[in-house]
């Protein structure tokens, strides 16, 4: 019998999947190119972090935490040279808009509407003390069109879990590429997550012979019994950092919204080209 799901979790698992279309779908893709930000990466970047302005590199190294400090170097500044974070503000929520509006042609509309005020409703009941990517992505002006009102009000949810996500990890004591070597050992492919956060093959070596050092790995790389209670530990502390806007809530109106957000999560889901966080399925 599997141990019962925390509720932030279970309801991140519905929202995630429709953040991610900003980065995973073509519309999305087209919007960041005729914005000027061609390659995955650059609108990657730039879309990310253009609530926080025009940052250098260092601040998004800091909060986006799991990448190469080289691969964002990479990125930026040199971005806004092609782009403004305003332009990339609107490259993101339209394409993310067009993407939803494509997508969720088979849900109707009344329930796209349920979804999207139950979660800007959540936002609104948000304290974002401590989170400057959720703080950041919530200071911004809500979205006319309802598909971009249902991604903005999934994004703001999203990198408030993030933010606290990074302060357990960092609780934890790991640093950035420790955190997905040991992501990889227990449920991702490295050769699907390494590339993606820019780390070379000898960073991540090191950082698995600093986890082998500390115990929670073994020196073939499986997780240790000492690992899996740190890693479940980490995952804890997240839940419960990104529980406080669930709790007090009737349980017949986190029902409502599960309801409203599965058969979206579902199809955004299953139009995921890549799935690096291991996301489970989500059954309509």
């Amino acid at each position: 019998m599997s141990d019962p799901v925390h509720p932030a979790r279970a309801l991140w698992w519905l929202f995630e999947p429709v953040y991610a279309v900003t980065f995973l779908q073509p519309e999305s893709r087209a919007a960041f190119e005729a914005a000027g930000l061609d390659g995955s990466w650059r609108g990657y970047f730039a879309g990310r972090s253009a609530p926080l302005g025009a940052v250098d590199a260092p601040p998004v190294i800091a909060s986006f935490f799991s990448f190469s400090p080289a691969m964002v170097e990479r990125a930026l500044p040199a971005v806004w040279t092609h782009a403004s974070p305003q332009q990339a503000l609107a490259a993101r929520t339209d394409g993310s808009a067009a993407a939803l509006t494509r997508l969720l042609a088979p849900v109707e509309p009344e329930q796209v509407e349920s979804a999207a005020t139950a979660l800007e409703e959540a936002v609104a009941r948000l304290d974002c003390a401590g989170r400057v990517l959720a703080a950041a992505n919530a200071a911004l002006p809500r979205p006319v069109d309802v598909y971009g009102r249902l991604w903005q009000a999934a994004t703001v949810l999203r990198e408030h879990r993030g933010d606290g996500h990074v302060a357990a990890l960092v609780a934890a004591g790991l640093d950035g590429c420790e955190a997905p070597v040991l992501h990889c050992a227990l449920d991702v492919r490295r050769d699907v997550m390494q590339p993606m956060r820019g780390w070379t093959d000898e960073e991540w070596e090191a950082a698995a012979a600093r986890l082998v050092e500390r115990g929670w790995l073994t020196a073939k790389g499986a997780v240790t019994e000492l690992g899996l209670i740190r890693h479940r530990a980490v995952e804890a502390a997240t839940d419960l950092a990104a529980g406080r806007v669930w709790e007090g809530l009737p349980q017949g109106e986190l029902d409502r919204l599960t309801a409203a957000l599965k058969p979206i999560a579902a199809i955004c889901r299953e139009q995921m080209p890549v799935n690096p966080l291991a996301m489970p399925p989500v059954r309509r």
